[in-house]
């Protein structure tokens, strides 16, 4: 039992009962935060081809994934549990063709007290799995893959 204790109370997102919490951020200084995450859908060749040609019967895939991706992004407090809602200053989400899919990448700043990580994740993620909702009539091998985080920073704002 005790050792238990002990376990929890390494944990940010867990009270000494085993009860999940939300971290208390009050006492964190504001700063500039920013986060970069990217991941991937591998398509077949001819659903590439449909994309780059706007030939999906859903619609341009790009522009509605995008939008997807942001909105995605706005959400997140929503969606997962014990992040903070956050006052999000700007949201890019840009897509770059490879040789078998395409490659998602969503950067997400605000001026907050924690970061930005989770949205950025949500907003790759679901911008992926909107391209896979708009190409899987004509795509049945399709899969998501390598979604990471690869850049977190913080900066003290000046004044």
């Amino acid at each position: 039992m005790n050792d238990k204790r002990e376990y929890r109370k390494q944990l940010s997102h867990v009270d000494q009962q085993g009860d999940a919490r939300m971290v208390d951020v009050g006492n964190k200084k504001i700063q500039r935060r920013t986060a970069c995450a990217s991941g991937q859908i591998h398509l077949a060749e001819h659903t590439l081809q449909s994309i780059r040609e706007d030939q999906v019967k859903k619609g341009n895939v790009l522009a509605v994934a995008r939008v997807a991706g942001i909105q995605a992004a706005k959400a997140t407090s929503g969606l997962i549990p014990m992040c903070h809602p956050l006052p999000l200053d700007s949201i890019r989400v840009d897509f770059e063709y490879k040789d078998r899919g395409l490659k998602a990448t969503c950067t997400v700043s605000c001026q907050a007290r924690t970061g930005v990580e989770m949205e950025a994740l949500t907003g790759v993620s679901v911008a992926l799995l909107t391209v896979y909702d708009m190409c899987k009539a004509i795509d049945k091998e399709m899969f998501l893959d390598q979604i990471t985080l690869f850049k977190k920073q913080k900066e003290d704002l000046a004044g």
